[in-house]
């Protein structure tokens, strides 16, 4: 019950403060995101899929901004169309139609409405054939919905084969011609496919930053031959739109969410862990140092003088340089070099304080020994002091890790909230005016700190009374 009380009293005084609740709030936002992401999201599956070349995210628009962007900026972006033979739908028609024993006739339709603002991002058409030894043939042709028909290409389909309508060069050769004999232009103009096969056929094409989408119902008609009994061809369109989930996508597509969402757990559990080890062994090391004095608070003096001498941050830097390390490995490594910190002079001047308080003369008196006068009369007399520190500690080992990562020292296979950061900077994100890919990741650290420095300036309040009037 003394307990209780007095964890009670302790809830009432850090509630007094409004800081401290909202420090809370937000702290506990965080928590139960990281919770959820461990038990909704297994951490080998995160790593395998955010190591995963782009050929697994090949479906995903690339640089797509996150869903929620069209709060602030209205309008109906448009989202990624995906259709394929092998879906059910009324949408997709298939017809073969025997000519010989060998030779059959292959038609498909992929239709698709498309009523959104602005122009898709790339079209691609994937094509799985099953053949022996003699390529189908097929011509792929397009279909506005004002009834304008367009050859796109005449191609020989491997077993697996691709055609990338948007960067495809002849594409744009022959839609480029199109619009030069349209309108009697002297040069060629430079048109992108996907502006000219969502557009009508008008002088607004010419013009590159001028949106006119022809809204409506397109078709992808693929017609063509096959040569061999039992040949067959399955076919995928994905019209690639320009926004994609709550978090947007990468330069390879993959969904941001991913390391924002594994992000939150190594982020805290780095900062806690981090925090709360080196508080207590440096406060462990002072106690000591001070209790023994003589040789072993000459030596462990020496070596904290020797440490603090040392750059922390550039020294760190060049065994990351030198030596890959995972998260756990690299967090080790930080606890290593910085047990031996000012923390050991602070908290040994005031033991050297304690050491001489009656009650510790008695326990002497008494026979207690040097673990037990340590552990039991002087660390828990200093360790409320320690709590304030440790809290606002945990931001700084956040914000290590995270800079670690952005200059790319960090653990190259876990998904965090640097290595997002690490990668929009090596692509130009900020230079291409993908705000979100930088913002995002920089808002949940920037929020992590809050958080804890709210809650640490509040705790520092409560057991140092001094600083009630500050």
């Amino acid at each position: 019950m003394h307990l209780f009380t007095k964890f009670k009293e302790f809830l009432k005084a850090l509630f007094f403060y409004k800081s401290a609740l909202v420090g809370l709030i937000l702290l506990l936002c965080l928590t139960g995101f990281a919770v959820y992401t461990v038990y909704s999201y297994p951490y080998d599956k995160a790593v395998k899929d955010w190591r995963a070349g782009e050929k697994t995210w090949i479906d995903n628009p690339r640089y797509a901004l996150p869903e929620w962007i069209t709060m602030f900026t209205g309008g109906n972006p448009p989202k990624t169309i995906i259709l394929s033979t092998y879906m059910k739908t009324r949408d997709v028609k298939k017809i073969i139609v025997p000519y010989s024993e060998n030779l059959s006739y292959i038609r498909i339709d992929i239709s698709f409405d498309y009523n959104y603002d602005d122009y898709p991002s790339e079209i691609n058409i994937f094509f799985n054939a099953t053949y022996k030894e003699i390529n189908p043939t097929i011509d792929i042709t397009w279909i506005k919905p004002d009834g304008e028909n367009i050859t796109l290409k005449t191609m020989l389909v491997k077993k697996e084969d691709r055609y990338y309508i948007s960067a495809d060069l002849d594409t744009k050769d022959l839609l480029s011609k199109i619009v030069k004999e349209k309108f009697g232009l002297n040069e060629t103009p430079y048109i992108l496919p996907e502006k000219y096969l969502f557009s009508p056929l008008t002088k607004d094409v010419l013009e590159p930053h001028k949106v006119n989408v022809l809204q409506g119902r397109y078709t992808l008609r693929i017609t063509g031959t096959l040569y061999e009994k039992n040949s067959d061809l399955d076919v995928k369109l994905v019209v690639y739109g320009k926004i994609y989930g709550w978090a947007g996508t990468d330069h390879l597509r993959r969904p941001l969410s991913i390391a924002i969402m594994w992000g939150t757990p190594i982020a805290l559990s780095f900062g806690v862990i981090a925090a709360v080890t080196i508080g207590i062994l440096q406060m462990i090391i002072a106690a000591i140092s001070a209790w023994f004095g003589g040789g072993v608070d000459e030596l462990i003096q020496r070596i904290t003088e020797v440490n603090l001498i040392l750059p922390f941050f550039p020294l760190l830097l060049m065994i990351s340089t030198f030596y890959k390390f995972n998260i756990w490995v690299l967090l080790i490594v930080v606890i290593a070099l910085s047990i031996f910190g000012a923390g050991v002079k602070n908290y040994r001047a005031l033991f050297l304080q304690l050491k001489e308080f009656p009650y510790v003369e008695a326990a002497l008196a008494y026979g207690a020994g040097n673990a037990r006068i340590i552990f039991r009369y002087l660390i828990p007399k200093i360790f409320p002091l320690l709590i304030p520190s440790i809290v606002l500690s945990v931001s700084d080992f956040v914000f290590l890790e995270a800079a670690l990562a952005v200059l790319g020292l960090g653990d190259p296979d876990a998904p965090t909230w640097g290595k997002i950061i690490n990668d929009a900077l090596n692509d130009g994100a900020l230079y291409k005016g993908l705000y979100y890919w930088v913002l995002e990741p920089s808002a949940l650290l920037v929020l992590t700190a809050i958080s804890f420095a709210l809650i640490g300036f509040t705790l520092e309040k409560i057991f140092n009374p001094r600083l009630r009037e500050m």
